[in-house]
């Protein structure tokens, strides 16, 4: 550059400061990494407030060790796997006093900190708020008594507070999920999975106790996740006359032949009158009155602690960059928000607000407006809530449709199975005969019904009654079999068996067979009448590949096992110290799996379809990979991880990737390649695709039923007489199949033209330390 310099000062690195408090939850440490590394790539300093408001407070511990320490890029190396906080937390009287509120500003303003980024609970995230407000008159008062200068508070005069949520309750009004909350939710399911089985065996009840004193989220979730009969919520208590309400649910079921009795009771349980409702209490009742062998669980703080699964390490990860974000674009004027996750969007949310709206659903139930107090929870609780009762039969006595408007729904599961197939499933089985619709499955795909029709039929179509689905839940692959094989194999035939089956309507499950399948069908319509039924297909495969949608159920479930899968490998390297882990992952086209695993656990690189690999890719990644390893020197546990999507090359597979490495490593470090495989279908689906595919499974036929009474030219005419159900941004929504064809399918490569996790890619690279400079690409 030519021409007169002018000498500028640039403006003071921003100091931004993270902090757990409250109850710990796990994704804490998933939160705390990204604040820190987020805030050193984006030219900031970064620091760690070790026990919460006790360490704001302090400053010091006891042994004169620093309480708020300035932390370094591997500082937070190894955070993401570990359940709790690593940072600490603690209660704090002090910070709830004027007093012990001047003295954490004059630490703060000593350690040059500006900004606060606090992960807990409403109580702490309004002490925050408090915080910011009283800050003008804090500094002010400091600079009185002498404490401080004018020129030290000068740079200081304004706090950014930004809030991050972690509560395994999942108690914050307006967001979906906080930090915590799914891997709470899993261990609840796996016990209770567990108890399932024993139950199953005497025939016994067992009544199981979950957390949630003023939020029944866990409680309700655990129900529709585990198949449970009944459950008791704290803003939606039972009716006065709740033990023979419940007896005739257990009744019925048992008299149907179900061999188990499951209750799942918040701890905050009470009946309309605000009478607690014990575990115990409800035993008795179905020991005394029912004549059940009850037992009672009460799982306490195993559902606080271990592991975090995998959307609480996504979670706390997008969350604690966004804060970070947050701050940076904050002004002075700008209300103190709080990082929130809306369906599949993260979002900011005014914090006071929402805590507000929190503590108005205590005070609602407190004042025993039950309505209100559902109302304040999201939408996604009411439809949950409601999508329980339909599958338990409570409150569905009188809601079948008139004889006119009932079908005949054919359910199908169509290409690889995936976690979720058979919850949604046995959710439609049981709303269709809640609703006085004919369930009916078509098994073992296309080709079942195709073969159905050979010389020696096999009985591929056949009517589900509520035993045979009611014990699918928790079972992964599919109970009804499913194939890769397209209706196109035989079109004719499958309209043949549609036809003597008198099918009125159908419901796919599947990835990108299944939309391929139900494109067939709905353009096949001009030749075959059988097809002007309505059909819907809910989007289920672990590589999330499916256009319409930017959720597909078994992706959760897939990534849970490949982290476990990843955690396994990483443990070894980091024993090893110098090895790093080249892992193959499947997708097909779509790098999404390889990309959230790699963002969860802190993957050195993740290679996908979408943008290949190169061999200056590879020699970059080789030469940070001498350069991490060089500045370890072998002392820090320095294992690392490349994700390698299956097809994002043709020449440089993992076993040459390994071999390319190796060769250039010279004996200074060393690698291994591994190929999960089909474990990364898991096993037992996770809770979130559980209990996702019952609502959108419910949804579904919803929106078939629609169409009852109508005619077929008048079905053949609308275009959402075709439809795919999904999550685009903060909204479930059902779209068209022929714009969807039209607009969002890349056909070729099998996924969608748009795949809105791109941008995560930046975010893996940044988070890892890579050097990358993707805008070359």
């Amino acid at each position: 550059m030519s021409g007169p310099q002018t000498t500028t000062h640039s403006p003071p690195r921003r100091r931004i400061a993270v902090m757990t408090s409250g109850g710990d939850a796990p994704g804490m440490n998933g939160a705390v990494r990204a604040v820190v590394r987020t805030a050193i790539a984006n030219d900031c300093e970064a620091y760690a407030i070790y026990e919460g408001y006790d360490g704001l407070v302090k400053g010091v511990d006891k042994k004169g060790n620093e309480m708020i320490k300035k932390m370094e890029f591997d500082d937070v190396r190894g955070f993401l796997g570990v359940g709790g906080t690593k940072i600490g937390t603690a209660r704090c009287k002090e910070f709830r006093e004027r007093a012990g509120r001047l003295r954490a500003a004059k630490n703060m303003i000593q350690k040059g900190i500006d900004a606060l980024i606090i992960c807990g609970g409403d109580g702490s995230l309004t002490g925050a708020d408090l915080f910011r407000e009283e800050w003008p008159g804090l500094l002010e008062e400091l600079v009185k008594t002498g404490e401080l200068s004018g020129n030290d508070i000068q740079p200081h005069k304004h706090l950014n507070i930004v809030g991050l949520v972690g509560s395994i309750d999942n108690d914050l009004s307006m967001t979906d999920a906080t930090i915590g909350c799914y891997s709470s939710l899993e261990r609840i399911c796996r016990n209770v999975d567990d108890v399932y089985d024993t139950a199953a065996s005497h025939q016994r009840a067992f009544v199981v106790e979950v957390m949630g004193r003023h939020c029944g989220w866990l409680a309700l979730m655990a129900g529709l996740a585990t198949g449970a009969d009944y459950v008791f919520l704290p803003e939606n208590p039972p009716p006065e006359d709740w033990q023979d309400k419940m007896g005739k649910i257990v009744e019925t079921h048992r008299a149907r032949g179900k061999r188990t009795t499951i209750v799942i009771v918040a701890e905050g349980a009470h009946d309309r009158n605000l009478q607690k409702i014990p575990a115990q209490e409800v035993t008795k009742f179905l020991a005394e009155s029912l004549g059940l062998d009850a037992r009672t669980t009460v799982l306490g703080h195993t559902q606080r602690g271990g592991v975090p699964c995998f959307y609480d390490r996504f979670l706390g990860t997008l969350q604690g960059a966004e804060a970070v974000k947050a701050v940076l674009d904050t002004t002075p004027e700008t209300p103190s928000p709080v990082i929130c996750m809306i369906e599949n969007k993260i979002v900011r949310r005014p914090l006071l607000e929402a805590v507000k709206q929190t503590k108005e659903v205590a005070k609602a139930i407190e004042s025993k407006d039950f309505g209100r107090a559902m109302s304040l929870r999201d939408a996604e609780f009411e439809e949950y809530m409601k999508v329980f009762n339909i599958i338990a039969g409570t409150g569905t006595e009188n809601i079948k449709l008139p004889e006119e408007k009932r079908l005949r729904i054919g359910i199908i599961h169509v290409g690889a199975p995936a976690g979720g197939f058979n919850a949604a499933t046995r959710a439609a089985v049981a709303y269709c005969l809640a609703r006085g619709h004919t369930p009916v499955a078509l098994h073992n795909g296309f080709p079942g019904l195709i073969r159905h029709h050979s010389d020696k039929p096999i009985g591929s179509v056949r009517d589900i009654d509520w035993l045979d689905a009611e014990s699918w839940v928790n079972l992964g692959g599919s109970e009804i079999g499913t194939n890769r094989g397209l209706p196109s194999e035989d079109l004719e035939t499958v309209a043949m068996v549609f036809k003597e089956y008198n099918i009125q309507a159908l419901f796919l499950i599947g990835g990108f067979e299944a939309f391929t399948a139900l494109s067939e069908l709905r353009t096949s319509r001009q030749y075959y009448s059988a097809f002007k039924i309505p059909m819907t297909i809910l989007p289920g495969t672990v590589s999330n590949n499916v256009p319409g949608t930017e959720y597909s159920i078994g992706s959760d479930t897939s990534l849970n096992a490949l982290i476990q899968y990843c955690d396994t490998c990483r443990q070894s390297a980091s024993s090893s110290r110098r090895r790093v882990f080249i892992i193959e992952t499947q997708g097909g086209e779509s790098g999404y799996l390889a990309t959230l695993a790699g963002l969860s656990i802190g993957a050195l690189a993740v290679y996908t379809p979408e943008e290949g690999i190169g061999i200056d890719m590879i020699k970059r990644d080789i030469d940070h990979l001498r350069e991490v390893f060089a500045a370890d020197k072998g002392k820090a546990r320095a294992g690392k991880i490349i994700l390698v999507n299956e097809k994002a090359s043709k020449t440089y597979d993992v076993k040459t990737i390994k071999g390319i490495i190796d060769e250039e490593a010279k004996g200074r470090f060393e690698s291994r390649w591994n190929v999960p495989g089909h474990w990364q279908q898991g096993t037992t689906p996770s809770p979130m695709d559980r209990v996702r595919a019952a609502r959108f499974g419910v949804r579904s036929i919803e929106h078939l039923e629609s169409f009852g009474g109508k005619s077929k030219d008048d079905i053949d005419e609308d275009p959402m007489s075709a439809t795919v159900i999904g999550i685009k941004g903060a909204k479930v929504l059902l779209s068209p199949m022929e714009v969807v064809e039209k607009r969002e399918t890349n056909w070729k490569l099998r996924r969608p033209k748009n795949e809105y996790w791109l941008g995560l890619k930046d975010m893996v690279d940044e988070l890892s330390g890579r050097p990358y400079k993707r805008a070359e690409h």
